[in-house]
């Protein structure tokens, strides 16, 4: 009996015998969408179907072990996200088996995989979820294109989001809108209705000579030698999803006037939103039934929040791996920037101020690296990350597009010390800093050597020195986006190559006359 593990080559397997039946056989293929509310992939796919197959494939291209990797996981993704697909993948099995169904499980590439299942089990209708990321989109059209050419039905409903990005851009001429308001006033309020709640669902076809897997655990998966010092706390799962959706509902005054740019983001025990994101970006939740959730409870209470700009130039950001690295690894010497990135190797999850924090610091607050280097570490570490959402953000972030107050920089020692004076989220993930007193936790090189030594933390050797001087990096990045800025206006946009690396000289002689100054000063003052 075949595993549920395909090889690389479908000329290698032997076709079995499909059933026959009147009706049609239909595929279900889940990829993100791993819910049964508000399907309407699932929802089509039963209807008119003599049998229902629900299938997963694991993708080794996002799940098989990299040990080459700067943190435990694959290539693409840590343990985090993996973790929490795998118990989306356990919550979603149940689901279905509640139904009288079940998911099978196989693993291999997905689209040789997904068009070897559509042949031997003589499907007539595939269903999935449409995917708008690029890998996704290459994926999709190959199994498309063969399901067209052999007269298969094929599905594909946008559901992931309240709207299809396609028709956005057919509104706005051809182009995406640039600031969040174009955005609203473009598409208005979500008209889709929410699928048809299923109450029953086809049985499983014979999966002829094919065993699915059941869902397997890390181990299992090939992580069994690798070790995780700590795991996220947010567990997967549509019904973890549901919970959550409904204990954040209750408290209605809450939601109502929940604004996205407040929140205190040190509360980390009992987070200040509704931690939902990741759900969200999994499919867990339905986006459509968690607008319509709050969009009806606004309907009942007096006084809401309202949901909440562009420079489309070219910077030319400082390369520095150690810089990099010290980021990445949480040995900046700032507490508060350290902190919300060991958050992000533990739990896959930090609040959305404590990443504008440490984004504003890596790119146009103190380090001035490329906004990408940033968006690549998120993308790996981060347990809601989503390929749009997460470019979209660091370009915001960044000040690279979309948001152009450059001027406007978190403070790596005030910020944090303005929700949590007592430096508790410190002290919770930096423990070498948990004895060090208030008055010096955000800046703890400031502390005297006889409190460094009190607090068994000494400065430079049980925690690093800060890798910049906030005042003077801050104000050199404000000098280099304002040059940056300035040449786009000057060529309306269309910055060159060569105006890019003329602004790059003219950056570095800047830096150069301006070193020379310092030291010239620092002579005369040491000979007076």
């Amino acid at each position: 009996m075949r595993t549920g593990s395909f090889p690389q080559n479908p000329a290698l397997f032997c076709p079995g015998t499909p059933p026959m039946t009147s009706k049609r056989n239909s595929l279900i293929w889940f990829r993100k969408g791993l819910r049964i509310h508000d399907n309407p992939a699932l929802d089509h796919a039963r209807r008119g179907s003599a049998h229902l197959y629900p299938v997963f494939v694991l993708d080794p291209y996002f799940l098989d072990p990299d040990t080459s990797a700067f943190s435990p996981g694959s290539a693409r993704s840590g343990l985090n996200r993996i973790q929490f697909l795998l118990e989306s993948l356990v919550d979603l099995d149940s689901g279905l088996k509640k139904l009288g169904s079940r998911l099978l499980v196989f693993r291999g590439d997905p689209v040789q995989v997904v068009i070897r299942l559509l042949k031997e089990w003589n499907v007539g209708k595939l269903c999935f979820e449409f995917d708008t990321e690029p890998y996704s989109q290459v994926r999709d059209n190959q199994v498309k294109d063969y399901a067209s050419a052999s007269g298969i039905e094929v599905f594909s409903p946008v559901s992931h989001t309240l709207f299809n990005p396609a028709d956005v851009i057919k509104k706005n001429g051809g182009k995406p809108p640039l600031t969040y308001q174009s955005f609203v006033n473009l598409v208005g309020q979500p008209q889709s209705p929410l699928a048809e709640m299923i109450s029953w669902l086809p049985p499983v076809g014979n999966v002829g000579d094919y065993e699915a897997l059941s869902v397997p655990t890390i181990k299992e998966l090939g992580y069994e030698g690798i070790s995780q010092e700590e795991f996220s706390p947010f567990r997967g799962g549509e019904s973890v999803a549901l919970k959550r959706l409904k204990e954040s509902l209750e408290d209605e005054d809450w939601v109502a006037n929940f604004e996205k740019p407040k929140g205190d983001p040190s509360a980390f025990l009992n987070p200040a939103t509704t931690v939902l994101s990741p759900y969200l970006k999994f499919g867990c939740l339905s986006s459509r039934y968690f607008y319509q959730c709050v969009h009806d409870l606004y309907k009942k209470v007096k006084k809401h929040s309202s949901p909440p700009v562009s420079l489309a130039g070219q910077i030319p950001w400082h390369d520095d791996s150690e810089l990099l690295v010290a980021w990445r690894e949480a040995r900046t010497g700032y507490p508060w920037i350290d902190a919300i990135m060991v958050q992000l190797r533990k739990w896959g999850w930090m609040h959305h101020l404590a990443r504008h924090s440490v984004a504003c610091f890596l790119t146009r607050g103190d380090l001035f690296i490329h906004w990408e280097r940033g968006r690549d570490v998120f993308e790996r570490l981060l347990i809601d990350s989503d390929w749009a959402i997460n470019n979209g953000n660091w370009l915001w972030l960044s000040c690279s597009s979309f948001f152009y107050q450059y001027n406007r920089i978190y403070s790596p020692t005030s910020f944090g010390k303005k929700y949590d004076p007592n430096g508790n989220y410190i002290r919770h993930f930096l423990p070498v800093l948990k004895d060090m007193p208030k008055e010096y936790i955000y800046e703890p090189w400031t502390a005297p050597l006889s409190i460094q030594t009190k607090a068994n933390c000494i400065i430079g050797k049980d925690y690093p020195k800060p890798v910049v001087d906030h005042d003077k990096a801050s104000k050199e990045c404000r000098r280099k986006m304002g040059a940056a800025y300035a040449l786009n206006r000057t060529t309306d946009g269309l910055v060159s190559e060569n105006d890019l690396n003329g602004l790059r000289r003219k950056l570095e002689e800047d830096e150069s006359h301006a070193s020379q100054f310092r030291n010239q000063k620092q002579k005369v003052i040491n000979q007076a």
